[in-house]
């Protein structure tokens, strides 16, 4: 039995691989005051990428149960120069089931990942690409260039998150690295192989391996709205994908415990050596109350933290689908008449 996935027959070299065009996954949730305006920029882009590399695009949006008209929107959306797939889903099922559904209906061979509230630049494409096609790297990840406009506590926070979540893994996931990044061809295939259904989209895309290299960006000013992540989402996000790619906080409570044992060891021959020494007892309630405090909280937070554990094993074990389906449409892309008047080899946008 092979225990392994095989995606040797997928090309390493990206210039064969890229024939197989670019999938442009999009998950949008209330993002109906700029779905237009991202589409148009989309549209600009794959006439660019058409022109420099002969990529055919394809765009497929994943409405993560929008409550406005992000769906009404997105099915008015012109098929100009790309592709477009629209894929709703039946409720909010959250990020990563939407960034797995699309990987699921991505129809092309490398696919790249960017959120629909446009900050992620569509002229950086060209660099991720370039790096894939050029350079021959199958995983082309952004990170952000720096955290000087965040609070220190939040900035204090991404770097214990990180320091907690690589602590003891051998493939460790690069610090600020977010969801904007694009996969070859055999990276796409390898990371719909893996069958979890508690995903970490930014662990899984580092553990797959292949040669990966990250880009620095300054992300845009939000093209309309607020962001929904308040820091209670930002927090349960944090959980979420350090139970679901980290054993790290079940280390974290049996060192609690060992150094709480040991303390608890120490005390004690220093009660005995003080009766033994100086015929005196250390008054036991305050101690005794105090010891049994300590020791019952840390116990109900092991028991929190297996709690995650059993829970995500629960849901394993339950196999229900990441997501449902309630529409689908495809729209094949039809002949754009500016990309038939601009001059070959000029790039257009």
């Amino acid at each position: 039995m092979m225990l392994g996935a095989d995606v040797s027959n997928l090309s390493g070299d990206a210039r064969t691989a890229a024939a197989q065009g670019l999938s442009i996954v999009v998950p949008v949730y209330n993002e109906a005051a700029g779905l237009e305006r991202l589409h148009q920029r989309l549209i600009e882009l794959a006439r660019s990428l058409k022109q420099r590399h002969g990529l055919a695009i394809e765009v497929v949006y994943v409405d993560d149960g929008s409550a406005d008209d992000t769906l009404k929107i997105a099915r008015a959306l012109p098929a100009t120069a790309l592709d477009v797939q629209v894929v709703s889903l039946s409720r909010n099922f959250g990020k990563e089931a939407a960034l797995m559904a699309g990987l699921d209906y991505a129809r092309r061979g490398a696919t790249l990942f960017m959120d629909g509230d446009g900050q992620h630049s569509p002229d950086l494409v060209h660099k991720l690409v370039t790096h894939w096609i050029e350079d021959g790297y199958d995983v082309v990840y952004t990170a952000k260039a720096h955290r000087d406009n965040e609070s220190f506590l939040r900035r204090l926070s991404v770097q214990g998150f990180y320091l907690l979540i690589n602590w003891g893994a051998r493939q460790k996931i690069p610090e600020d690295a977010g969801d904007f990044r694009l996969l070859s061809p055999r990276a796409t295939q390898a990371l719909r192989q893996l069958p979890e259904r508690n995903r970490f989209f930014k662990g899984l895309a580092s553990w797959i391996g292949f040669r990966q290299i990250r880009v620095d960006y300054e992300p845009e000013a939000r093209a309309h709205g607020r962001t929904s992540f308040n820091a209670a989402r930002l927090i349960g996000l944090s959980i979420e994908g350090l139970t679901s790619f980290s054993v790290a906080p079940l280390r974290v409570a049996s060192l609690l415990g060992l150094l709480l044992a040991t303390a608890a060891f120490l005390f004690g021959l220093s009660i005995l050596w003080e009766t033994v020494v100086s015929g005196k007892s250390v008054p036991g309630y305050p101690s005794l109350v105090v010891g049994l405090m300590t020791l019952g909280g840390v116990q109900l937070l092991m028991i929190g933290i297996v709690g995650e554990y059993i829970g995500k094993i629960l849901s394993e074990l339950k196999a229900r689908p990441v997501y449902f389906i309630a529409e689908h449409t495809v729209k094949p892309a039809e002949p754009d008449k500016a990309a038939a008047d601009t001059p070959v080899g000029t790039a257009a946008g």
